[in-house]
């Protein structure tokens, strides 16, 4: 296979290929680890490359290989890290100036399984589009704008063909936002499906259930191939349940019912952003699903309750005692109100989805923008307040030739209904296209 086919095809694809031998898990990794070379100092969306370690295990999976061994679908396959999940050995600064001499001992859960699957790790991206610890990470459709956050690193290098496959965390959006300034696709999964043991900084489940680490690739369906190798208890996080992950590929799409919406109080989007979003609707409902254009209630209420969480106190350490600097922060009648409005909110939405198996909206009031824009995810917000499942994809492209995504939000536990409407709007709509950056030449 040329460069160029290794580079830009699916996660599927390559371990598919890597199966049958017609192409070695050192091959592909060799062609990532070159156009990590050649667009990286562009791009600064690695911050850590493992290359010796990462054709260790290329090496390793063509053997095991060769000797009939198939882990998963994903054997011999490349992905990399957002730099808030831990790998054992290699530093997880978290962008956060007090972890700098932080090299954990255990990898987190979701990258352990990853590496039981026989995938191979290119190294850690960085978090956030301009940070005081990694410097600035760039969008490759125009590198002066931002690529999104806070899992810049990693949607930044898969949409520009330096890895296939990538894990990322979400609490706001920082998976969806990303994902729509780069014109990639990203899994925000049902809060419980996956584990995030292992992140850094450390998240208490009880006090925050917004927070959920995810899947993050090109194409749709290397989300969907990539979920159940990361879903399930890992006797760790008390948050997992161990449900079903029913098979995408078998919903029928024309029995769905589906709402969509582009403006609501508190979100105005763009003329691009709201264009493309009715466009999909459109074509949705052409298709023969049943589309109706109409918003939850309560969603003027989503900026208040997230800012009220955001005022509420957090423990540093998940097993020594309560360590934290609570001064200013709500006091505890404040937090019980502030629990009553956000319970209050998660009984109207899904009272809203009894009728509805899925929910489709923007991304972003608007497409990739210069860094530190204000803004930008108040679409995201109201599912990470509920912890549904959400898909971002690309469904078109602004007037000056930005990615402009698209989410689709399922009912809890229905990861495959978000993937199967995710990828009629990809097939639709083309999905992601390789953006023209120009790797890095002597003198530039």
């Amino acid at each position: 296979m040329l460069t160029s086919e290794l580079i830009f095809a699916t996660a599927g694809q390559l371990g598919d290929a890597i199966g049958k031998k017609l192409v070695s898990s050192v091959e592909v990794t060799k062609a990532y680890l070159r156009r990590i070379r050649e667009v990286n100092p562009r791009l600064n969306a690695l911050c850590h490359i493992a290359e010796d370690s990462a054709l260790a295990m290329a090496s390793a999976a063509d053997e095991e290989i060769a000797r009939g061994i198939r882990r998963s679908p994903l054997h011999g396959v490349p992905f990399t890290v957002k730099d808030w999940i831990e790998v054992a050995g290699m530093p997880c600064i978290a962008n956060d100036e007090k972890y700098r001499n932080h090299v954990p001992v255990q990898s987190a859960t979701v990258v352990t399984r990853l590496l039981e699957a026989g995938c191979v790790l290119l190294g850690k991206t960085t978090v956030s589009d301009d940070s005081p610890i990694y410097g600035r990470t760039k969008n490759p459709y125009r590198l002066d704008f931002s690529p999104g956050g806070s899992s810049s690193g990693e949607a930044s290098i898969i949409a520009a063909g330096g890895s296939p496959l990538g894990l990322g965390s979400d609490s706001g959006g920082s998976i969806r936002d990303p994902a729509h300034a780069c014109g990639i696709a990203g899994l925000r999964p049902t809060t419980g499906r996956i584990p995030i043991t292992g992140h850094l900084p450390r998240i208490t489940t009880l006090v925050d259930p917004r927070t959920v680490i995810g899947p993050m690739g090109r194409f749709v369906e290397d989300l969907a191939v990539a979920l159940p190798l990361l879903a399930g208890v890992d006797w760790r996080d008390p948050s997992v349940v161990p449900m079903p992950i029913p098979d995408w590929k078998q919903v029928n799409s024309q029995q769905l019912r589906g709402s969509f919406y582009s403006h609501y109080p508190g979100g105005e989007p763009s003329a691009d952003c709201g264009r493309v979003t009715r466009t999909a609707a459109r074509y949705l409902d052409s298709f023969g699903i049943a589309m109706e254009e109409n918003c939850p209630a309560r969603m003027d209420e989503v900026m208040s309750i997230t800012q009220d969480y955001w005022s509420r106190a957090g423990s540093e350490s998940l097993d020594d005692e309560w360590s934290s600097d609570d001064e200013g922060r709500m006091p505890g009648v404040e937090v019980e109100r502030h629990l009553f409005h956000w319970d209050r909110f998660r009984r109207s939405i899904i009272e809203f989805m009894e009728h509805r198996d899925f929910i489709l909206t923007p991304v972003c009031e608007f497409p990739a923008r210069a860094p530190g824009s204000q803004g930008g995810v108040s679409y995201c917000l109201p599912y990470s307040l509920v912890g549904y499942p959400c898909v971002v994809v690309r469904a078109g492209t602004s007037a000056d030739g930005l990615p402009v995504g698209v989410q689709v939000v399922a009912r809890p536990w229905r990861e495959d209904v978000a993937l199967a409407i995710a990828h009629l709007i990809e097939l639709q709509f083309g999905g992601w296209r390789a953006p023209s950056i120009k790797p890095m030449t002597p003198g530039c």
